[in-house]
């Protein structure tokens, strides 16, 4: 018998672990619940998730910083949860590397559908034969997301690496902001892309920029490509 999924809640709200647990365990998925965000660490620690829902506005240590602390070592998916208007907040989430946000209030049927279709891409990812690229000593390994330069290993967020190997998958060729939220993120942003420059931000601050035939870069009032001389 296939073993069940199990999601984390992060939430203060009683409210939030009953609606949205009924739903959960009607789609065939166990929970388990946290009410405050140190608690949020130790159940992530402890009951190794197959996803989590985090609420951002939490006693004792907010999501946002949850979300950090999590991804500094693990890539479990993250859905998060935040009140409407908390755009920034909102933003910060996907840039530390949650894969997707639901604004409150919300319908207990949209958050299941979106855990499954979280999961779905999770696991294709995983399934997925391994794929390395490699461009004069710059390896990205998008199956156990790992980016090396001469075979050194380098701090990269997995929205990060997803980033960098979707650009350089396709050497030359522009991503426009909207394609890159589409196809890393899975969804729209409706028009604000001021997650995606971060992110290239960051990914540049980490690669070599001197000494390398290769790189990403920006096509003004466009969007980004990544270029190689080989």
């Amino acid at each position: 018998m296939e073993e069940m999924q199990r999601i984390l809640i992060c939430d203060d709200q009683p409210i939030i672990h009953e609606t949205l647990g009924v739903y959960l365990q009607n789609e065939g998925f166990a929970y388990d619940s946290a009410m405050n965000g140190e608690e949020a660490l130790q159940m992530a620690e402890s009951t190794k998730p197959d996803l989590i829902i985090l609420d951002i506005m939490m006693p004792k240590k907010n999501g946002i910083d949850v979300c950090r602390e999590i991804r500094a070592k693990s890539r479990v998916p993250i859905i998060m949860l935040t009140a409407k208007g908390e755009e920034i907040d909102r933003i910060l989430g996907l840039e530390l590397g949650a894969d997707d946000y639901i604004v409150k209030p919300f319908s207990a049927r949209e958050v299941v559908a979106r855990v499954k279709a979280v999961l779905r891409r999770f696991s294709a990812a995983k399934e997925e034969p391994e794929k390395t690229l490699r461009f004069d000593g710059l390896e990205i390994n998008i199956a156990n997301y790992d980016v090396r330069v001469n075979g050194v290993p380098l701090q990269f967020t997995p929205k990060e690496v997803e980033i960098l190997y979707l650009l350089a998958s396709k050497p030359g060729r522009v991503f426009d902001r909207e394609q890159m939220l589409s196809q890393v993120w899975g969804y729209d942003f409706f028009g604000d892309t001021r997650a995606v420059d971060t992110q290239i931000k960051r990914i540049r601050q980490k690669l070599p920029q001197e000494g390398v035939n290769w790189g990403i870069k920006t096509v003004y009032g466009v969007g980004y490509k990544f270029e190689s001389g080989e």
